[in-house]
């Protein structure tokens, strides 16, 4: 299958980042020069599962993974939690009712890929504008909303965990993937997107999985295999 969108000359930009003490990995990308798309089976409905997967696949079209994070909480048989969007098809519908863990600890929210943006939007505003996303995962609970902190965050709380998310500009151009690289509460990890970062909405993915892949860093976070899968896509000839 050929790529549908112009593959990306420029690699995203990662880079270690101090906030509040902790120690952080953030990698830049632009929506509107970079092409970011969401992974989780073959064209034959195998899970990927892993970044080695998704880079062979891109690899057999001329292309390869560049920067790439786990996107979303899934369950046992690697199946998303919530609303996921591949290639213009629903693969699983949104889900806004309140629920157990952290997917369920509202808002929560969707990151939707569109053509030339990417965007973090809580979930009751996505289900009113039904923005017509080429790739969207959920996952929960959101960090920030139009600037401010979820409410249940709390400054003192001892759940650490290694965490990862993603936090988009107003304008859809900016996109930052963000792993802690160090336990750290969420509240840390929020403010790191509202007070650091300066983006006005982020989305946690996950906490017990997450990991990084960033091979111009040379960093390859292995582990069991995930479901959904952001990565950003680059010509292998480049």
């Amino acid at each position: 299958m050929a790529a549908l969108w112009p593959a990306s000359a420029q690699a995203a930009d990662c880079r270690a980042l101090t906030h509040e003490g902790a120690e952080f990995t953030i990698c830049e990308i632009d929506a509107g020069t970079e092409v970011i798309r969401l992974f989780h089976s073959t064209p034959e409905g195998e899970v990927l599962g892993s970044f080695p997967r998704v880079d062979q696949m891109l690899r057999d079209r001329g292309e390869r993974l560049g920067v790439a994070m786990n996107a979303g909480m899934y369950h046992n048989d690697l199946g998303p939690v919530g609303l996921y969007v591949e290639e213009g098809q629903q693969a699983m519908r949104l889900i806004t009712s309140k629920g157990p863990g952290n997917f369920g600890l509202l808002p929560n929210g969707v990151f939707c890929i569109r053509d030339g943006r990417a965007d973090v939007i809580e979930s009751l505003a996505f289900e009113a504008a039904a923005p017509d996303c080429r790739y969207a995962t959920q996952s929960g609970p959101m960090l920030v909303i139009d600037g401010a902190l979820h409410p249940r965050f709390l400054p003192d709380s001892d759940s650490v965990h290694v965490r990862n998310g993603v936090g988009t500009s107003a304008d859809g151009q900016r996109v930052v993937l963000a792993i802690s690289d160090e336990r750290v509460n969420f509240y840390t990890f929020g403010t790191l997107f509202r007070d650091t970062l300066k983006l006005p909405n982020a989305l946690y993915f996950d906490g017990k999985v997450s990991r990084l892949y960033a091979p111009g860093s040379g960093r390859h976070d292995r582990g069991f295999p995930m479901g959904p899968i952001v990565g950003v896509v680059e010509d292998a000839t480049d």
